[in-house]
């Protein structure tokens, strides 16, 4: 059984940290390229960063681009989304997803980010 599970997501001042974590199972993650897509209250999906199998190319959404740092570790099966200097609008349920299509079907349960004063 394919699983996804994230974690890592919180309450954050402005211009603090966070490091989320996403532990797959269930198929072979290194063949894989994986996402990270967000939604905001009341918004869509929104996609955030992609990277490919083996970790050697990363692409980031503008609105999050020299702020979030998209990671993998293959031997752990874990993908990881470094976020710096946060702001109250990346304030949203964080998804990691199989894949780097607009296909955001194969995604874990999310964690809540919330960045506020």
């Amino acid at each position: 059984e394919v699983q996804l599970v994230e974690s890592g997501g919180g309450l954050v001042q402005p211009g603090g940290t966070l490091r989320l974590s996403c532990a797959a199972s269930g198929f072979t993650f290194a063949n894989y390229p994986m996402s990270w897509v967000r939604q905001a209250p009341g918004q869509g999906l929104e996609w955030v960063s992609r990277i490919n199998g083996g970790g050697s190319r990363t692409y980031h959404a503008d609105s999050v681009k020299g702020r979030f740092t998209i990671v993998r570790d293959n031997a752990k099966n874990t993908l990881y989304l470094n976020m710096n200097s946060l702001r109250p609008d990346d304030t949203a349920m964080y998804y990691c997803v199989i894949g780097w299509t607009d296909d955001y079907s194969r995604r874990g349960q999310g964690t809540q980010v919330t960045v506020s004063s």
